[in-house]
């Protein structure tokens, strides 16, 4: 039997990490989730300001939750760039899911905050300027939130 070369053995580990970040660079969600997700939050806030029955509002605003949550788990818990790809929970880290979950539900917090002002202030569609102003923070904030993960996906890939 023979073995590789040192050589060798450091050009094959080479390729292991070489293709260890290309796996991690797939790690995100596609442009089209972060603005479906701006889109709903302004929907939602259009219903509000609209006056629509409460449980209009509470239907949507299910249905927008039931949605983000398949959605989302099916492109985070694996975002498949092409059919042979998917990228495993511990390749992304185990906070993944977390550190997102926690970026929308402080975004929730953001929205009912500006809103409140909005409305002290006496602005006449407070819902609607209040999603607005969340649905940039989304796009402007949810990739960013990507790369960290990103980010601290490779950072552990080296430590390994």
């Amino acid at each position: 039997m023979t073995y590789p070369t040192q050589a060798e053995a450091r050009l094959a580990l080479h390729g292991v990490e070489e293709a260890r970040q290309r796996v991690i660079n797939q790690i995100g969600m596609p442009w089209w989730y972060w603005w479906g997700l701006a889109g709903c939050w302004i929907a939602l806030g259009v219903l509000t300001d609209l006056k629509a029955p409460w449980w209009v509002v509470t239907a949507a605003t299910l249905a927008v939750g039931a949605g983000h949550s398949a959605v989302f788990q099916r492109l985070l818990g694996g975002r498949r760039r092409s059919s042979d790809v998917k990228v495993r929970a511990d390749i992304a880290g185990r906070y993944a899911q977390v550190l997102v979950i926690g970026f929308l539900l402080g975004l929730v917090a953001v929205t009912a905050a500006v809103a409140l002002t909005l409305d002290a202030d006496g602005a006449g569609h407070r819902s609607i300027e209040a999603s607005v102003f969340v649905a940039v923070l989304v796009l402007l904030g949810g990739p960013r939130v990507m790369a960290w993960i990103r980010a601290d996906a490779t950072r552990r890939a080296a430590v390994q």
